[in-house]
């Protein structure tokens, strides 16, 4: 029998964090539960199916069902606050011990994606003839632990979103002492060699370590910044987000946030 989508632990950590629902008239259908309707998203989400297509079997209720929880969600925060709770327990355990983060090295990468429904957040792909087209850019540890996560237009260039990029960072609580948010160096390739990049770094006690264009080969730095390859792959394996099909950019990017979080619960659950 298949494991199900939505685990006991995974269920423990998440229901906490949903919203109260306002009171309901009497009479009428009962709402569907939100483990129910978090099984349909995350099922959308690893298959890529339309929301009309969700299997009546599965007892989720409606794709609109669905639909309007990712939504909701997104908008009161869940998604991010999700996120947020995995990193603190990666970053120390209950017994207060040092947790699976590595500080010393990150990496920086984006990959674009095609939009061809349009919305906000999306621009002329240069990779692909000029279609439509998004672009997400992630931080990751140095084991490939997403970190932060954001969504532009594909046009944007990569330079310009380091200092939101790492700004996106929340504070991760540490076996002792404050939460941390800055790593000690920063990986990134070449997109990056500019020198309000590496200012940017430094500004923030972060030692840069750029690949410089015309230079210095990018296949040395690279032992370092596969990490963040790698983890792009990872969310590439959600058929939901190899093509953005939502117009609405924060409906995406719930989408975008929650499988980061699935990959911090595959970490925890694996080495904690």
């Amino acid at each position: 029998m298949a494991a199900p989508l939505v685990s006991d632990a995974f269920r423990s950590l998440f229901a906490p964090l949903l919203p109260s629902r306002p009171p309901r008239p009497k009479g009428g259908r009962p709402p569907v539960e939100d483990r129910a309707a978090l099984t349909g998203i995350l099922f959308v989400l690893k298959s890529g199916i339309p929301w009309e297509m969700l299997p009546q079997e599965m007892g989720c209720g409606s794709g609109m069902t669905c639909w309007r929880r990712l939504r909701d969600w997104q908008e009161a925060g869940v998604w991010q606050a999700f996120h947020h709770l995995l990193l603190d327990r990666l970053g120390r355990d209950r017994l207060g011990r040092a947790g699976l983060i590595d500080w010393s090295r990150c990496s920086l990468d984006s990959a674009s994606l095609p939009a061809k429904a349009g919305g906000a957040a999306t621009g002329p792909n240069p990779t692909d003839r000029g279609k439509p087209g998004s672009k997400r850019h992630l931080v990751v540890d140095r084991q490939g632990i997403p970190l932060a996560v954001l969504l532009t237009a594909a046009n944007v260039h990569d330079s310009t979103v380091l200092e939101e990029a790492l700004d996106a960072v929340p504070p991760v609580r540490q076996p002792r002492g404050r939460p941390r948010r800055r790593p000690r160096k920063l990986h990134a390739d070449k997109a990056y060699d500019y020198s309000r990049c590496r200012r940017a770094c430094r500004r923030r006690g972060i030692v840069p370590r750029i690949a410089r264009r015309g230079i210095e080969s990018s296949e040395r730095l690279g032992r370092h910044r596969w990490v963040v390859e790698r983890t792009l792959s990872w969310i590439a394996r959600c058929r939901r987000l190899i093509v953005r099909y939502e117009r609405r950019d924060d409906v995406h990017l719930a989408f975008l946030v929650l499988a980061c979080a699935a990959i911090c619960f595959r970490f925890l659950q694996r080495f904690c």
